[in-house]
């Protein structure tokens, strides 16, 4: 493969995706156009920043429907930290606040005793099938998943008890790490994906 799409969010460190990307031989290219975005075979969903303003933005630019249906569909879709949470019903970060609501659960604050946000490295193990590496990886995150959703390949990792920190159902990946700053894990993360693209077989 050598291209990807990326959704400009304005909430996203796009050079350092597309930094990693380049580093192993892949091309990005910002796209808003749905239509694009829906016959891509690889689209990327990054995110930092808070869970309302991902949301407006996403509809602003008419995105909503079409990455939630790549995502359900388990199309050739890689959405990261905030991205990721994006896919959820709603955020404690932003009540009233609707997310994509392709992978059911509310995303939680860490509980007060915890140190909050999560900054720096943190195991990430996959459960059942080796689907991903297990390591260590980037974190930078003051919410988090804390169910699995039935349906979905999971990796946990701990930081004041488990929580989700990566999903995967067909070529939709769903990361609360970030694999473009994640070194050797990250970037078996990212060709693990843009494998499962290129045999992309629709849920």
């Amino acid at each position: 493969m050598n291209e990807v799409l990326l959704v400009p969010t304005g909430i996203a460190n796009t050079a350092s995706v597309t930094a990693a990307f380049a580093r192993i031989g892949v091309a990005v290219r910002t796209s808003v156009c749905a239509d694009e975005l829906q016959r891509a075979t690889a689209v990327v969903l990054p995110g930092v920043g808070a869970f309302a303003a991902g949301m407006q933005r996403l509809s602003e630019l008419g995105l909503a429907d079409v990455l939630a249906d790549r995502v359900r569909e388990g199309r050739g879709t890689l959405c990261v930290c905030l991205g990721m949470q994006l896919c959820c019903e709603a955020s404690d970060e932003s009540p009233g606040v609707r997310g994509l609501s392709v992978v059911p659960g509310v995303v939680r604050a860490f509980p007060p005793e915890v140190r909050s946000p999560q900054m720096g490295w943190n195991r990430v193990t996959p459960l059942g099938a080796p689907w991903c590496e297990e390591g260590s990886a980037y974190f930078a995150n003051s919410y988090r998943l804390v169910d699995a959703p039935r349906g979905w390949s999971v990796a946990l990792t701990d930081h004041g008890g488990t929580f989700v920190s990566a999903l995967r159902r067909g070529a939709a990946w769903l990361c609360q790490f970030h694999p473009e700053i994640s070194g050797r894990l990250g970037e078996s993360f990212l060709r693990a994906f843009l494998q499962s693209c290129e045999q992309e077989v629709p849920c």
